[in-house]
């Protein structure tokens, strides 16, 4: 495993801001880290980047220990904190050569170049940094995150402040770099997550309230799986409950209903024969979805 954490604790006085917290990420996914404001995301990837020492529990990072090891774990390691520091009185290409030298890349013009091309710099790579919108910032910092090409990324809020047409080139990148690298990034913009995440790691007043998939999660926290059919001629709530494993058949108006059953129980191809028995002509038929928002509203509520 690329991060192995174990029963992590982290105490300021009589609060606990992370309360025994433990999990896995491996190589070639990427993880979404979510949690109300104060619920220990950051405080955990701190922990992680050896920025702040843990106060019980045990953090490795490729195999090694951020206690005992902390200068192999930061070289293998690319960090975007939350509150993006940057010297903001350097040029973005200076800083990006400057930091590339604090990591001894080799061949350092070339590999600036590169992360300039991959994070959309280009046309900002000669100013300073102050002169930046905050979008192009948090680029900046993105692209600092990856120059020593590390084997894992750390990205707490990476796409704060980016227009629409930015957020998208970022999640590209997002996207592709979990392809060969470990990626922990959290944020509170939901599309994000169903966009970028392979799993998703929930964490509530410092403890760890869920740990899978989003199609896991939306399951466990729908209870049901709801059903919206139109159908072309008139029908009635007591006919479609005749459906088999059909709980409810609620009419939306007109010849729309929505059909609920229990959530490991998929009617629409029951729903199809019935229309086909009954002489119905089906115009639409469409599973609802428990959202997102809704599994982060109902873990962390």
């Amino acid at each position: 495993m690329s991060v192995k954490v174990q029963h992590l604790t982290k105490t300021y006085g009589s609060q606990k801001a992370v309360n025994d917290v433990s999990f896995e990420a491996k190589k070639g996914e990427v993880l979404g880290f979510l949690g109300p404001n104060g619920a220990g995301k950051s405080t955990t990837m701190k922990i992680l980047t050896c920025f702040i020492p843990q106060t019980e529990g045990q953090a490795e990072v490729c195999g090694f220990d951020v206690a005992a090891d902390p200068m192999e774990v930061r070289r293998r390691i690319g960090y975007l904190p939350e509150h993006n520091p940057l010297y903001k009185d350097m040029y973005v290409r200076e800083y990006l050569g400057f930091v590339a030298r604090l990591h001894k890349v080799p061949n350092v013009p070339r590999r600036v170049g590169e992360m300039v091309d991959l994070t959309g710099l280009g046309s900002e790579q000669h100013k300073l940094i102050s002169a930046l919108s905050k979008g192009y910032r948090q680029r900046v910092g993105l692209a600092q995150a990856m120059l020593h090409d590390p084997e894992v990324l750390i990205l707490d809020e990476p796409t704060s402040g980016l227009d629409p047409n930015q957020l998208v080139e970022i999640r590209s990148v997002i996207k592709q770099l979990g392809k060969e690298k470990t990626v922990i990034f959290s944020t509170h913009i939901m599309q994000e997550v169903a966009a970028l995440c392979d799993r998703v790691l929930i964490i509530n007043k410092g403890k760890i309230v869920a740990n899978d998939s989003i199609e896991t999660l939306q399951g466990r926290v729908g209870g049901e799986l709801l059903v919206t059919v139109e159908f072309g001629q008139n029908t009635n709530a007591n006919k479609l409950q005749q459906i088999r494993n059909v709980k409810r058949a609620d009419h939306l108006g007109g010849n729309r209903w929505r059909i609920s059953s229990a959530s490991s129980n998929d009617t629409r191809a029951d729903i199809f024969r019935f229309a086909v028995d009954n002489h119905l002509t089906l115009l639409e038929m469409h599973k609802e979805v428990v959202s997102v928002e809704d599994v982060f509203t109902e873990l962390t509520k």
